[in-house]
């Protein structure tokens, strides 16, 4: 495993990688949480039927974007049988559908969905990541993985210096804030909320998932209008 920075670290030290690509290397190569590292090559090995000819990425998933980006949404961690297939955050999957095809509509992705590496995808003005980089049990990664992993965010961030985070779901408003330092009093997650921490902008979205997608709980022009006010806040 390639060693980590410090996740204790205040958010201005310096990143321990040199560049996103050598964050990337090193989030592909981590073998740090034992439980994750099982899962995600069990699903691997014993795939859903649907993609039983494909080769699964089944390591740890690095963020993927435009570098340039003062927008940065923050997912939860990869899915089973999406990232963790791919290799890439949000592709190949339901949640991924939902959330490409509202990029495009904004104007940060050149087409509406992601099926692979290979398919075309370009991000503008726009990096996307997670505080959780392997596939975990059930969707619930433990606070101790969250924490292992906190080093890679924190570089990330460090590296790419957002103005605006879009945080999908509480976890990542949590991930967010803990990187800022935990400052008190700790602003309440909600769909549509909106806190400047540090200097830096949190928004708050329910997650993509298709448990919230498809009940309803979250809608399109409930998450437009989220990623319209991110996109504002980041662009003006």
């Amino acid at each position: 495993m390639t060693p980590s920075p410090d996740p204790s670290a205040p958010k201005d030290a310096p990143p321990a990688h040199a560049s996103l690509a050598e964050v990337g290397a090193a989030v592909a190569a981590c073998r740090a949480c034992p439980r994750l590292v099982e899962w995600r090559e069990e699903v691997g090995r014993v795939k859903r039927r649907a993609f039983a000819d494909e080769d699964y990425w089944a390591r740890g998933v690095p963020g993927f974007g435009d570098p340039t980006a003062k927008l940065l949404v923050l997912g939860l961690a990869p899915a089973a049988h999406g990232a963790n297939r791919t290799g890439r955050m949000f592709t190949g999957d339901r949640s991924g559908d939902f959330l490409y095809a509202a990029l495009h509509r904004a104007g940060l992705a050149n087409q509406p969905e992601a099926v692979g590496l290979d398919d075309g995808l370009v991000l503008n003005r726009v990096w996307i990541t997670s505080p959780v980089k392997c596939a975990p049990p059930a969707n619930k990664p433990t606070a101790a993985e969250r924490d292992e992993c906190a080093p890679y965010l924190a570089d990330e961030l460090r590296l790419l210096q957002p103005e605006v985070i879009l945080c999908l779901g509480r976890f990542a408003w949590d991930g967010a804030w803990m990187f800022l330092g935990k400052p008190r009093p700790k602003p309440a997650f909600g769909h549509g909320a909106v806190a400047e921490v540090e200097g830096l902008a949190l928004v708050g979205s329910y997650h993509v998932s298709q448990q919230n997608t498809f009940t309803g709980r979250l809608t399109e022009d409930m998450f437009d209008e989220a990623l319209g006010m991110a996109v504002e806040l980041a662009y003006g």
